[in-house]
């Protein structure tokens, strides 16, 4: 669905497509219950339901094991936890509200993975730079922290010798771009071709 959203784009002289790969710092570490109450009240999701799960994350006692060493138990009231069958969904609940504002630009999200993809029509990226700046601004107002060291983009076009496009900037760092990406186990590159996405799924086929 995705990659037909941009081929057709690019059907157009002069277009292309900036996807940006967004990685979270400890992405389902970060939720907070009493935010996700609320979110899970504006779904319609039932009282007792609501009830549960902030129970379910307030006052968890955990503690760390590194060798036969064991550190002392402690209360946690933030995240969910990792491993939990839970979290993915919680996290997907979490972020339901953090949508694109505009039709050029598409928010892909699958648990914490997250993807920006911006089509840009003539040279023009304001609204995918706004876009990103709304992404950042709405992460920062429910505790989600974005690495900007991780997040990396793709820039897709099909010209012959394109002239370099400037970077975009996050966090007020420049991401790092990138020729290809694995996401959600499918190897995407630049010129949305199949090979190397084959040639992977060769290779893991032949070590196991």
């Amino acid at each position: 669905m995705a990659l037909h959203f941009i081929l057709q784009h690019l059907d157009s002289p002069g277009s292309y497509a900036r996807i940006l790969f967004v990685d979270f710092s400890p992405a389902f570490n970060t939720i907070v219950p009493a935010l996700l109450r609320d979110k899970l009240f504006q779904l319609n999701v039932p009282d007792s339901m609501c009830s549960w799960i902030t129970d379910f994350l307030t006052d968890r006692r955990q503690s760390v094991r590194l060798g036969t060493h064991v550190s002392d138990f402690r209360n946690i009231s933030t995240g969910s936890p990792q491993g939990c069958v839970l979290s993915p969904l919680l996290f997907s609940l979490y972020t339901n509200g953090c949508t694109s504002g505009h039709q050029s630009v598409k928010l892909l999200k699958f648990a914490e993975d997250t993807t920006l993809i911006g089509l840009i029509s003539d040279g023009d990226e304001s609204v995918y730079r706004s876009e990103m700046d709304r992404l950042v601004s709405w992460c920062s107002m429910n505790n989600l922290e974005l690495n900007c060291l991780k997040t990396v983009e793709m820039i897709v076009r099909f010209r012959d010798d394109p002239a370099p496009l400037p970077r975009v900037i996050l966090c007020d760092s420049p991401v790092t771009s990138v020729e290809s990406f694995r996401f959600l186990g499918t190897t995407i590159t630049q010129e949305l071709k199949w090979e190397q996405n084959i040639l992977s799924r060769g290779c893991i086929s032949c070590s196991s």
